[in-house]
């Protein structure tokens, strides 16, 4: 029995607009707009009686038929978003589309090496695609489900279903500040990330090296300084990841991750710690390393775990060989000693090894290994500049058992 998963990614490049595009951006931005003034009004955020109350009033646009309808679904998304905000006791402010863009599952074709969009009746935009570009759509069973354009980007989703691979082992990923370990009983490996803090140091002594008092210019600046660090950073933990993934992948190893969210919390004003030891924590991408490890893992089907909160307790001060808590000395910086065994042990290894373990428990129970990240589809790249929120297009697909 294998299992076929819905494997979900999106490739992006930069393209030169031409005025109908700009203007169609600029139309499909007050559509969505429109459409959140009106379900603000009504109190409506399903699909469903927002495309009733809106699809009259969005008549006067002159645009395509079916981009009025993805400005109404993206709309639907955004109220949604603010609703589950306003549950959780979050303030929200009246939201508000800014950045121009369009976003469409219909009406496109590629053909050729080119995407061809609609702008208006009867005439269609061209964009060539990149030989990258190229080579991620050409892919056997790759299917292009919908394109998001902004003033200068494309991003294309693309998604294809995906055969999950039968592991015979687990490897857990700890994730740290300064690196990423990941191992098992048998080997553990260590990769730098490092640049990543000093990167962010630099940015942050940068942006507060501005003199200039004038609140637009220092937010227009410190923003690019902020794409800037984002970028790098993304970029170390790519190569990074890429490796985690390959390797697993041919020694048939399922990926564990432990539920460290709510970490921060540690690291607030107050307890202790200074400005710096909280700047870093707060710069610190734990959530898009496990980002890149669930996309990348399920677009080759590799089975990812994620363990709960109660799972990943003490996982890093657990002795590995006797299950005793380790006991740390400021003379030792990042390592353990176990006062039974009688040996000096890396925090870090420890936390890798004792993931795989837990993992593996979890990986026994319900074989074939597939949790609920792995059993839904979800946008994978960042490249993608907003999320494509297209009900029925974009919906999660349960994952399908198919005889082998």
């Amino acid at each position: 029995m294998s299992f076929i998963v819905l494997a979900v990614k999106s490739v992006w490049q930069y393209y030169v607009p031409v005025d109908d595009v700009l203007r169609l951006l600029d139309v499909f931005r007050r559509m969505v707009n429109d459409s959140i003034r009106i379900g603000l009004l009504n109190d409506a955020s399903s699909l469903r009686k927002l495309s009733l109350l809106s699809y009259n009033q969005l008549a006067r646009y002159d645009s395509p038929s079916y981009y009025k309808l993805c400005a109404i679904s993206r709309a639907a998304g955004i109220l949604a978003a603010r609703n589950k905000s306003v549950r959780r006791g979050f303030p929200t402010r009246t939201p508000y589309a800014v950045r121009q863009q369009l976003v469409s599952c219909y009406g496109f074709k590629v053909e050729n090496g080119e995407l061809k969009i609609p702008v208006s009746r009867g005439k269609r935009f061209r964009i060539l695609l990149t030989k990258h570009t190229v080579e991620i759509i050409s892919q056997p069973g790759v299917k292009v489900r919908s394109f998001t354009l902004t003033q200068n980007r494309l991003s294309l989703c693309v998604a294809r279903d995906t055969s999950m691979i039968e592991c015979t082992s687990t490897v857990g990923v700890d994730r740290n500040l300064r690196n990423l370990t990941v191992g098992n009983d048998q080997e553990t490996s260590r990769y730098d990330l490092s640049k990543c803090v000093r990167t962010a140091n630099t940015t942050m002594r940068i942006v507060s090296s501005f003199t200039r008092d004038d609140d637009r210019i220092r937010t227009v600046i410190a923003s690019k300084y902020g794409q800037r660090r984002t970028s790098r950073t993304g970029h170390l933990l790519h190569n990074a990841t890429k490796i985690i993934v390959a390797v697993a992948v041919q020694r048939r190893t399922a990926v564990v991750l432990e539920n460290i969210e709510g970490i921060r919390s540690l690291y607030r004003r107050g307890n202790g710690q200074g400005r710096k030891c909280r700047g870093r924590m707060n710069s610190w991408s734990f959530g898009e390393a496990q980002r890149q490890i669930e996309y990348k893992a399920r677009w080759v089907g590799l089975p990812v775990i994620r363990l709960s909160r109660r799972e990943t307790r003490g996982s890093s001060v657990s002795c590995p060989r006797c299950g005793e808590r380790l006991q740390s000395d400021k003379r030792l910086e990042r390592k353990l000693w176990c006062g039974k065994c009688r040996v000096v042990l890396d925090r870090d290894m420890v936390a890798a090894v004792n993931l795989a373990r837990r993992g593996r428990v979890r990986f026994a129970r319900s074989r074939p290994p597939i949790t609920e990240a792995q059993g839904r589809a979800g946008e994978a790249m960042k490249g993608n500049p907003t999320p494509t929120v297209i009900p029925g297009v974009d919906a999660p697909k349960l994952t399908q058992p198919t005889k082998s």
